[in-house]
């Protein structure tokens, strides 16, 4: 299913769009060494229970988890790149932490994902691989507008990735977003321009460029839905919600929003 939202839908979204960006910020800031994911999770349930909104991820329970997943958002560290299951575990100094979330308010979704470093050891090749996301989430974003294709966006972030020297896995990606958190269309991190979908103004995308820093390959973690690296090297992963308008795409998960 697409959809293309009308006037009304798009100013929900815009509401839904800054509570995620806003919750996100406030938890990056109180992850800190010590922190455990399941206080990052239970934080998430009480600001999105607050602000009258749903997490679209405590009965999610596609074919590929183990599901419903049961938690209010995604916390994954160092080696885990998707889905993360939050566990018992206490963050330590240098980790990589992403963190993932999809909310819905008055009856519409957004979905972003922000990676950082804990603490105050900053390892270069991670600061490298989270800048090169970033990047790639930026040119996905410059790429989208009315009459250009989903393909172009692919093609896009995957020109940045793989510049960077990434391999680039395509089982997972971005997606259409709106009533429900994962719609079509499927957006590839890579893929060659001027194929797929036109896009039309009213159309939500979450795009999603993730990246691990020798493979492409994924295993799955025993809790049934953490996505790791197949080598336990480390990842990042960053992610918007966007709009397509008449003048490009408009950033709805922006945290100064």
């Amino acid at each position: 299913m697409i959809e293309i939202l009308n006037p009304s839908e798009l100013a929900r979204a815009r509401d839904t769009g800054a509570l995620v960006a806003g919750i996100l910020q406030t938890l990056k800031s109180r992850s800190t060494v010590g922190t455990n994911l399941l206080d990052i999770d239970r934080w998430a349930a009480a600001m999105i229970v607050e602000a009258g909104a749903e997490s679209c991820y405590v009965d999610y329970a596609p074919s590929f988890g183990r599901g419903p997943f049961g938690h209010y958002i995604c916390t994954a560290v160092n080696d885990a790149v998707l889905h993360g299951l939050p566990y018992d575990y206490a963050l330590a100094d240098g980790d990589l932490l992403t963190l993932d979330l999809a909310v819905s308010k008055r009856g519409v979704a957004a979905d972003s994902a922000i990676s950082f470093i804990v603490g105050d050891s900053k390892p270069p090749e991670s600061v490298a691989m989270i800048s090169a996301t970033e990047r790639a989430l930026s040119a996905g974003i410059a790429a989208a507008g009315p009459g250009a294709r989903v393909g172009d966006i692919s093609h896009a972030i995957g020109s940045v990735l793989g510049a960077a020297g990434y391999p680039i896995n395509t089982e997972f990606g971005g997606h259409g977003i709106g009533s429900t958190m994962h719609q079509d269309p499927h957006i590839s991190n890579t893929g060659r321009p001027g194929r797929g979908y036109k896009l039309r103004p009213g159309l939500l995308l979450a795009l999603e460029p993730w990246v691990m820093a020798d493979t492409a390959e994924l295993v799955t973690d025993a809790d049934g839905w953490t996505l790791r690296s197949a080598t336990g090297c480390r990842t990042a992963h960053s992610e918007h919600t966007i709009a397509i308008t008449d003048d490009g795409a408009e950033i709805l998960t922006l945290p100064t929003r």
